[in-house]
């Protein structure tokens, strides 16, 4: 079973915890004033930590739930377990487990799994990015006026500091640019959808590497461009990202306002 397949099968699994517990009894706790985590979040990466231990004994497992360590990894998995928890309590079918293989800096294969739904996007760098038998490519659009945009909101912005702040004024650069907006709110779930050719573009601020570590492989096997607020190419610990098609990703780096003085 190659690497790919091992991530494919376990994210299967943990999707059937999901499963249970996405109709049923959820036990809610805080880690913040908006952000959640149920028991299913802790049991579903209990399953993942013990089942990529055994697969990927080689990687430090980075797990949203449980990790507190650094970043700068020579092998990593990067681990969601319910990308889109605030979903799943509200029984909102837009969420997934999001495992993230990265060596020496750089993606090499990555699965995006909706249990809800059932849909599995993966990638193996240099080999595509696919949705069943299906290879993915981003959509060919180049006219930020006719494309849909994702994005999703910082837990900061109930402090109503710069994060707020920024989110405010890229909405105000932004909406009357583009088609239209979408704020669905699982970041895995975006970027899959932003490399099937659902979305034309993507940016958020705040967000973890398990948030996107399997999604921007999503996107570059798809024929996309990922990066941070200046165009240089995302790194863990960036304060933003963003990713589109080759034309939109650079009309979103022109219209995106600068976070404290320096893009």
């Amino acid at each position: 079973m190659t690497e790919l397949e091992q991530l494919e099968r376990i994210a299967r699994e943990a999707g059937r915890i999901i499963q249970k517990g996405y109709r049923t009894h959820k036990e809610i706790h805080h880690k913040g004033v908006v952000d959640l985590v149920t028991q299913f979040d802790l049991e579903t990466e209990a399953y993942l930590m013990d089942a990529l231990g055994k697969a990927f004994p080689e990687h430090t497992l980075v797990g949203e739930e449980s990790y507190r360590g650094s970043y700068d990894l020579e092998r990593a998995v990067y681990i969601d377990p319910i990308d889109g928890t605030t979903n799943f309590v509200h029984g909102i079918p837009h969420l997934a487990v999001s495992l993230g293989i990265w060596e020496e800096g750089v993606p090499r294969f990555a699965v995006v799994y909706n249990p809800i739904l059932d849909e599995l996007f993966r990638a193996e760098k240099g080999a595509g990015a696919w949705l069943g038998e299906t290879r993915l490519q981003v959509c060919d659009d180049r006219l930020l006026q006719n494309s849909l945009i994702a994005t999703g909101f910082p837990y900061a912005k109930v402090q109503r500091g710069p994060e707020y702040r920024w989110v405010v004024d890229a909405f105000a650069a932004l909406l009357p640019q583009i088609q239209d907006i979408r704020r669905l709110g699982a970041a895995a779930v975006d970027l899959a959808y932003l490399a099937q050719g659902r979305f034309g573009g993507f940016y958020e601020i705040d967000l973890k590497p398990w948030d996107v570590a399997a999604g921007i492989l999503l996107v570059q096997e798809a024929g996309g461009i990922v990066s941070n607020l200046r165009g240089d190419p995302y790194r863990f610990g960036d304060k933003g990202i963003v990713a589109g098609t080759p034309a939109i990703h650079r009309a979103l780096l022109d219209l995106l306002p600068e976070y404290g003085k320096g893009k």
